[in-house]
């Protein structure tokens, strides 16, 4: 199945020009980190960083609900400090939530792209 697939790369890269395979070979499938540092070069560039900006302060105020929780004995304080600790937890997975969907979303839309190219270089070759 894979030399199938490097066999079809090469015949789409060969009716491609220059430009064209270079672009074909930009939208390959990219690992983790690439498609982190993906996140901050689209147009939400800036809502990206305040989610992350977002999650740090959670994240800080998660760690103090903690240690208030652990110091207190009083059972309201506890019920109140815990629920501001699931608050913190809430918000830092829903902004995790949003980055895994963008990311998803930018990987569909490269093979979309991919798919264009294999029509319009299948359409150059029947014409």
């Amino acid at each position: 199945m894979d030399n199938k697939m490097k066999n079809i790369d090469q015949l789409i890269k060969e009716t491609l020009s220059k430009e064209e395979a270079k672009f074909y070979d930009d939208l390959d499938e990219q690992n983790l980190l690439e498609m982190l540092g993906g996140l901050f070069n689209t147009k939400h560039r800036w809502l990206m960083i305040m989610m992350n900006i977002t999650t740090v302060v959670a994240f800080g105020i998660l760690i103090y609900c903690s240690i208030q929780f652990l110091n207190t004995d009083d059972t309201n304080e506890l019920i109140k400090w815990f629920a501001g600790g699931g608050i913190c937890i809430i918000i830092m997975g829903m902004t995790k939530l949003f980055a895994w969907m963008q990311m998803d979303k930018n990987a569909l839309l490269r093979e979309i792209k991919r798919l264009e190219l294999q029509v319009s270089s299948i359409a150059g070759k029947i014409s």
